[in-house]
């Protein structure tokens, strides 16, 4: 039960041609299997309906006090193990929406509520109910759904307190840092999943571990664990796991809470500048770094920054 409740289950696959425009025997054999390994991973310390509610698949919680800033986005679909459906993609895009124009919002954390699995990726039980017309758009919203998350204003973290499948690896592929728990006593269990065909995949994961692994990855559908991800690069840290199960969620926390004091303009503008910098030459990427530091100038935090600077204080920012 404790044994591996906090593996990342990094599985990377390709999809046949024409899986990408109906549901095939591969696929469903894949859910079927992602199914069977997530089940292994639940835990008995955490209690959940056997069903949430439409409108609890997605929760959304503004914390406060000493974390007054800090969002967490927790994906609550525990009978389908948290496998992307079109209501959790629609909430998701509503959320991400409304956070993306929060000016209050300082980071967001992106998590599970549901012990042992993070995303199982696409639900494919709802797939093969689709007609194949329909497959398309939903491929289409779910890539929608990733960018918008990766293209939030603010830092964004992935708590991987459990497995991670196909489309549940790009959602966290498309947040800016990654946080994974591990335990001494894992037991592997294979499970193979593609990635939802154009959702991402093939083109976050070479950008953050590199071409040539990334296709030694995808090619061989190879599952790996979160000490591995982290030696690759796959993941920026690995915890522990806690006996709550949640040691990764208490990491990004910690993490959340040092990006607090820092300058929300800054925050936003150096995060634009090393998105867009990263897709260019290196002196298109100054001037775009110049662009940004230009918008910091005129602002309260900026003052206030040089200020402590020259005081030799903790600054005390005011908000913008």
């Amino acid at each position: 039960m404790a044994a591996a409740a906090g593996l990342l289950r990094a599985t990377v696959g390709l999809a046949a041609a024409s899986s990408l425009h109906r549901p095939g025997l591969e696929l469903r054999r894949a859910g079927a299997a992602a199914a069977a390994a997530a089940a292994s991973f639940t835990s008995a310390r955490r209690s959940y309906g056997s069903e949430a509610r439409e409108e609890e698949e997605l929760r959304v919680r503004y914390l406060d006090d000493e974390h007054k800033g800090i969002v967490v986005l927790g994906l609550n679909r525990p009978h389908a193990k948290n496998a992307l459906n079109k209501n959790l993609l629609k909430m998701m895009s509503k959320a991400v929406d409304a956070l993306k124009s929060d000016k209050k919002v300082r980071t967001v954390i992106f998590r599970s509520e549901v012990p042992g699995i993070f995303c199982a990726g696409a639900d494919l039980k709802e797939r093969a109910k689709m007609h194949s017309s329909e497959v398309s758009s939903f491929v289409s919203k779910a890539r929608a759904a990733i960018n918008e998350m990766a293209n939030l204003p603010v830092p964004t973290i992935a708590a991987l307190d459990g497995i991670a499948l196909g489309g549940g690896l790009e959602l966290a592929l498309a947040c800016d840092i990654r946080v994974a728990a591990s335990s001494a006593k894992m037991g592997l269990v294979e499970t193979k999943l593609a990635i939802i065909p154009g959702a991402g995949g093939t083109q976050r994961l070479p950008r953050t571990i590199g071409v040539s692994l990334a296709k030694e990855l995808i090619f061989s559908a190879r599952v790996v664990d979160g000490e591995e991800a982290k030696s690759i690069g796959l993941i920026s840290h690995v915890v522990q796991q806690n006996e709550a199960g949640d040691a990764a969620y208490r990491r990004a926390l910690a993490l959340a809470r040092e990006f607090l004091p820092q300058g929300p303009v800054a925050m936003r503008v150096a995060k634009l500048a090393i998105n867009q910098g990263m897709e260019v030459d290196l002196v298109t990427g100054l001037a775009i770094e110049e662009a940004c530091y230009a918008q910091t100038i005129p602002t309260k935090d900026r003052i206030e920054g040089l200020l402590a600077f020259k005081e030799k204080r903790p600054p005390h920012y005011k908000g913008e």
